[in-house]
C-alpha cells in the first residue's frame, strides 16, 4: 500500500452483506484503509454463491470486494463472538447491516463496545433504520424504490412502476455511510471519541426526490412516470436515429432550443409561440418532441451527435454495455481496472473520484473466502499459531 493514502492505518471490520455495506467497504479500502471481511465458516457471504461467475469465484462478489482481506468467524459460538469483540476492540470503524438488536445480542452492541473502544466509530445501515415501526422490517434496494416513490416515478407513463435498472438506493445508501463514516473521522480527530453513524435504504431513497415532497405537500402536484422525458424542460428525451441507435438530448434555455432549431433548418420553431419558451415547450412537448424525433430517425448517430455537440447542446448515445465495456474515454481515464484474481484476470470499474495528493489505488483483489484468518488474528490481536489452530479445530474461525 502507499504510504500517501488518505486511510492509511485506519483499521475497518466489515460485517456487512449484499452491496450497501459492502461497497462501503470497497470505498474505505480504496482510500488505504485495512478493511477486514468477517464472513461464516465454510460458507462465507451468501453472494460468495451468486452468479455471474468467473471460475469458483462469484463476480459479484469480486465487485463488492476488492481492498479487503477476509477472515472466518462461527458468530452464534462464544468464541466466535469473543473474537469478534476482541478485533472491534482494535479497530477504527465497524460497518454492520444486521436486523437491528442483532449484535447486541452477541454482546458487541454499539453500547458495549464504545464503552470498550472510545474512539470506535460503527456504521449501521438498515431498511428504516434503528428505531421506529419500521425497524425491524426486511428491506432490499427495490423496497425501499418502491415504498419511496421512485419506483412510481419511474417507467413508461402508460406503464407500470418500473425499479432502476441498478441498485441505486443500495449505492446512494453506502456513499452515504461513507460520508458519514468520513465525517466521524474528522470530528474525533478534533474530539478524540468516535460516534454512531446510522444510515437507512428508506431515507436515502427519499433523499433522492428533489422537489416532488415539496411540490406535493405546496401545490398538490403528484409526479408520477414520465418515462425517459425531463422532467423540466423540452424537448428533453431519447430520440431514434438511422442506425436503430437511441440519442438523448436536452435544451436546457431558449438558447438552446434556438440553437437546435437552426441545426435542424426550421429556425421558425424558436419563434412559434407554442415553442418559443420552456414553459411553452413544455405544454406543447408532444408537438415539437414528434418534429424532433422525425428529424433525428432521418441521420446516422455518430453524425447526428457531432453536429448537436457542435451548437453546444447537451446529448449523448444511449450506450449499451459493449459500449461502455469498450468505451476509450474510460480506458484511458483509468476507469477500467483489473483484478487479478485465483479464477484469472477481472476487468471491473475503477474509481469514481481521484485524489491527487494521496490516490485511490488497488492494493488487494477480492479474497477468497477465509483467505486471510491466520494473518489477521497474528496481526490484529497477537493470537498465538496454536490458538489460531484450536479455533479452527473447534470450527470458530
Amino acid at each position: 500500500m502507499k504510504s500517501n493514502a488518505a486511510l492509511k492505518g485506519i483499521k475497518v471490520v466489515d460485517l456487512s452483506r449484499f452491496i450497501a455495506g459492502p461497497y462501503c467497504g470497497v470505498m474505505l479500502g480504496d482510500l488505504g484503509a485495512d478493511v477486514i471481511k468477517v464472513e461464516r465458516v465454510g460458507r462465507g457471504d451468501d453472494t460468495r454463491s451468486f452468479v455471474p461467475r468467473h471460475g469458483d469465484e462469484s463476480l459479484y462478489t469480486i465487485a463488492m470486494n476488492r481492498n479487503k482481506r477476509s477472515v472466518e468467524l462461527n458468530l452464534r459460538s462464544p468464541q466466535g463472538q469473543a473474537t469478534l469483540r476482541e478485533l472491534i476492540a482494535g479497530a477504527d470503524v465497524v460497518i454492520e447491516n444486521f436486523v437491528p438488536g442483532t449484535l447486541e445480542k452477541m454482546g458487541c452492541g454499539w453500547d458495549d463496545m464504545s464503552a470498550v473502544n472510545s474512539r470506535l466509530i460503527m456504521a449501521r445501515i438498515s431498511g428504516f433504520g434503528q428505531t421506529g415501526p419500521y425497524a425491524k422490517r426486511p428491506c432490499f434496494d427495490v423496497i425501499a424504490q418502491a415504498m419511496s416513490g421512485l419506483m412510481d416515478m419511474t417507467g413508461a407513463v402508460d406503464g407500470p412502476p418500473t425499479a432502476a435498472g441498478v441498485f441505486v438506493v443500495d449505492y446512494s445508501t453506502a456513499l452515504y455511510a461513507t460520508i458519514g463514516i468520513l465525517a466521524a473521522l474528522q470530528d474525533r480527530h478534533r474530539t478524540g471519541k468516535g460516534q454512531l453513524v446510522e444510515c437507512a435504504l428508506l431515507n436515502s431513497a427519499v433523499s433522492m426526490l428533489l422537489t416532488a415532497i415539496p411540490d406535493y405537500l405546496l401545490n398538490g402536484t403528484e409526479v408520477t412516470r414520465a418515462g425517459t422525458r425531463d422532467r423540466f424542460n423540452a424537448p428533453g428525451d431519447v430520440f431514434p436515429t438511422a442506425d436503430g441507435d437511441w440519442i438523448i438530448l436536452i435544451t436546457v434555455g431558449d438558447d438552446k432550443f434556438q440553437r437546435l432549431a437552426e441545426l435542424m433548418e426550421a429556425p421558425e420553431l424558436a419563434t412559434d409561440p407554442r415553442f418559443a419558451t420552456n414553459l411553452g415547450r413544455l405544454e406543447n412537448r408532444d408537438e415539437i418532441e414528434s418534429i424532433v424525433n422525425a428529424w433525428t430517425r432521418r441521420h446516422k448517430t455518430a453524425d447526428l451527435l457531432q453536429r448537436i455537440e457542435s451548437v453546444g447542446i447537451p446529448c449523448a448515445k444511449v450506450a449499451r454495455i459493449s459500449d461502455i465495456a469498450n468505451n476509450p474515454h474510460l480506458r484511458d481515464t483509468g476507469h477500467i481496472i483489473e483484478l487479478d484474481q485465483p479464477s484469472g484476470p477481472v476487468p471491473i470499474q475503477g474509481f469514481p473520484y481521484r485524489l491527487h495528493g494521496s490516490p485511490l489505488a488497488v492494493h488487494r483483489r477480492a479474497p477468497l473466502c477465509g483467505e486471510h484468518t491466520q494473518e489477521v488474528l497474528s496481526e490484529w490481536l497477537g493470537m498465538p499459531a496454536e490458538k489460531i489452530d484450536q479455533l479452527k479445530d473447534a470450527g470458530v474461525a
